[in-house]
C-alpha cells in the first residue's frame, strides 16, 4: 500500500502552527510538574473514562472505519477495553518521584518526564492508540502532539478533543494533548525534530523517518504473524481461537494470523475445523486470481482490499463465495519468499496455509516466512509439547510468542496474560526497532539512578577466570 504523498518542505505557516503547539504543550507540562501520584492517577482515571466509555468509543471507533474506509464497523467498538488494561496497568505501577529501592545493591530509581511526545497515528487504530498512548503519557508528566494519518485525521482530532475534555474535569490543562488537524508529512518530520520522544506507530516509511529525526523513538515494525499448529494441539480451540484473531477488525492489525503452519497428522482434521468456523478454501485458480487483486504491478497491497470482508476481496478478484464465509484461506507450502506474496504481510481477512512433517521442517518453514518479511513482531503456537513450544520459542526470530491464544488478541496484552497492555509493539532489532517490548509507561520516562556506597564486592581473581588463570599467557 503506498504512502500518501504531500510536499517536502515545511511552509512558514505550518512551522509556525508546531511552534505553537510545542509552547502549549512546554506550559502544560510546567502545571503537573509537581503533581503527586494519586494526582496523575486521577488524570489517567479522567482519560480512561471519557475515552473508554461505550457510547463515546462506539462512536468514535465507527467513525474511524467511515472515515478511512477499512475495519470492522460492528467490531471495532470492542476495542475500548483495550483502555481498560492500560489503565489497568498505569494504576499498579509509579510513575513519579522514588520509583525503586534495591537496598543490597544501594541503588535508587526516580522517574521524571520525558518530555514532549509526538505520536504518530495509523488510520487502523484512529480512536484507540491516542488514548493508550495519552495515559501512559500524562501519568508521568508529559505532553502529547499527535500527527494523525491524513485517512483519519477527523477521528483523531475528535478523540484528542474527548481528552481534553478529561483533562478539565481532571483540574488538568488541556494543552496536555493536541493534535494537528491538517496533517502533512513536513509537519510531521519538524514535530518529531522538535519533540523529546516519538512514538512511531505505521507505515515504515514513517517510522524510518522517525529514527531519523535525530531524536530517540519508539517505532513499531512489520507484521507477518505465523501459527504454527502441532499434532498436541485442541483443534477445537486452535480453529476458534484463529478465527477469532484473524476476523478481529477484519485483520487490520499487524498481530492478525497470517500463516498457519499444521502438521500433516492433523492437517486435514484442521483445515476442516478452519472451514466450520467460517473459512473458505481457495482453489488453485482462485488464488491466482486473489494475487492479481490484492497487490498492484508494482507488489504493493491494494487499499480495496485491506481490513475488509473476505466478500469484498473475492468480489475485486472477480469470484463470489458464500455470504456466512468470515475469512480466506489459500495452501501456499513451498511458496516462501519475496516473488511469493501469500508469504508476506496481508493485513485483510486471508491466511495462508502450510504443511509440516517433524518439528524441525515447521521451524525452517517459520524461519523462511520471517525471513521474506515480520521478522521481530510475533507468532504463536498451538501445542501441550513443552519441548516444541520451547524449540519455537528458541527458533523463531519475533519479540513475541503466544501460546494457545488468539493472536490479535493476545500480543498487544489481555485481560488472560501476562503482556504489558498496549496498543505499540516493538519488533527488537529483527524489526529496525530499538526495542523488544510492548511500549508502556516505563518508555515515556526518564530516570535518574542513585548510588549509595555498599560493601566491597570483588571476587577472587581466581573465581573469576576460572580454569584460565595463571595460565602462562605466550603473548604476553
Amino acid at each position: 500500500m503506498k504512502e500518501y504523498h504531500m510536499s517536502k518542505t515545511i511552509s512558514q505557516i505550518e512551522q509556525k502552527q508546531i511552534d505553537a503547539m510545542l509552547l502549549k504543550a512546554n506550559l502544560a507540562m510546567s502545571k503537573i510538574k509537581n503533581w503527586n501520584q494519586q494526582e496523575l492517577d486521577r488524570l489517567a482515571q479522567a482519560i480512561g473514562w471519557y475515552s473508554a466509555n461505550e457510547k463515546t468509543f462506539t462512536k468514535l471507533a465507527q467513525m474511524g472505519v467511515d472515515e478511512s474506509g477499512i475495519g470492522d464497523r460492528d467490531g471495532r467498538p470492542a476495542k475500548r477495553f483495550k483502555i481498560h488494561g492500560v489503565l489497568r496497568d498505569t494504576l499498579r505501577q509509579p510513575s513519579t518521584g522514588l520509583i525503586e529501592r534495591n537496598e543490597e545493591l544501594g541503588l535508587e530509581k526516580y522517574a521524571k518526564p520525558a518530555g514532549i511526545i509526538a505520536s504518530l497515528i495509523p488510520m487502523t487504530n484512529p480512536a484507540l492508540t491516542p488514548p493508550v498512548t495519552g495515559i501512559y503519557a500524562s501519568n508521568s508528566g508529559n505532553a502529547v502532539i499527535y500527527s494523525p494519518h491524513p485517512r483519519t485525521k477527523k477521528t483523531t482530532f475528535e478523540m484528542v478533543e474527548v481528552m481534553r475534555e478529561a483533562c478539565r474535569h481532571a483540574n488538568a490543562p488541556e494543552d496536555l494533548f493536541q493534535c494537528i488537524s491538517e496533517p502533512s508529512i513536513p509537519m510531521t518530520k519538524y514535530l518529531m525534530e522538535k519533540s523529546a520522544l516519538t512514538l512511531a506507530t505505521g507505515g515504515m516509511p514513517m517510522v524510518k523517518a522517525a529514527y531519523s529525526s535525530g531524536k530517540p523513538a519508539f517505532g513499531v515494525g512489520a507484521g507477518n504473524s505465523t501459527i504454527v499448529i502441532d499434532k498436541t494441539a485442541d483443534i477445537a480451540q486452535a480453529a476458534k481461537n484463529t478465527h477469532q484473531s484473524k476476523t478481529s477488525d477484519f485483520g487490520s492489525g499487524c498481530s492478525a494470523d497470517g500463516n498457519i503452519v499444521i502438521q500433516e497428522e492433523i492437517y486435514t482434521e484442521m483445515v476442516d475445523a478452519l472451514i466450520k468456523e467460517g473459512g473458505y478454501l481457495c482453489s488453485e485458480n482462485e488464488k491466482v486470481l486473489l494475487e492479481q487483486a490484492m497487490w498492484d504491478e508494482n507488489n504493493n497491497r491494494t487499499f480495496s482490499t485491506i481490513a475488509c470482508k473476505p466478500q469484498k476481496i473475492t468480489q475485486e478478484a472477480g469470484f463470489k463465495i458464500p455470504d456466512d464465509r468470515t475469512f480466506l484461506m489459500v495452501k501456499n507450502d513451498g511458496k516462501i519468499g519475496p516473488e511469493h506474496a501469500f508469504s508476506k504481510e496481508k493485513l485483510t481477512t486471508l491466511m495462508a496455509l502450510y504443511k509440516f512433517r517433524n518439528f524441525d521442517d515447521a521451524l525452517n518453514i517459520v524461519k523462511e516466512i520471517y525471513k521474506t518479511g515480520g521478522a521481530g513482531h510475533s507468532c504463536g503456537i498451538y501445542s501441550y509439547d513443552d519441548k516444541n513450544i520451547e524449540a519455537l520459542a528458541k527458533a523463531a526470530p519475533v519479540s513475541r510468542m503466544m501460546v494457545r491464544q488468539p493472536q490479535s488478541k493476545s500480543n498487544g496484552g489481555s485481560f488472560t496474560n501476562g503482556m504489558p497492555m498496549t496498543s505499540s509493539l516493538g519488533c527488537g532489532i529483527w524489526g529496525g526497532n530499538i526495542t523488544n517490548e510492548n511500549i508502556t509507561l516505563k518508555h515515556m520516562m526518564n530516570y535518574t539512578w542513585v548510588s549509595r556506597p555498599i560493601k566491597e564486592d570483588r571476587p577472587a581473581e581466581s573465581e573469576l577466570f576460572g580454569e584460565f588463570f595463571n595460565q602462562e599467557v605466550k603473548y604476553a
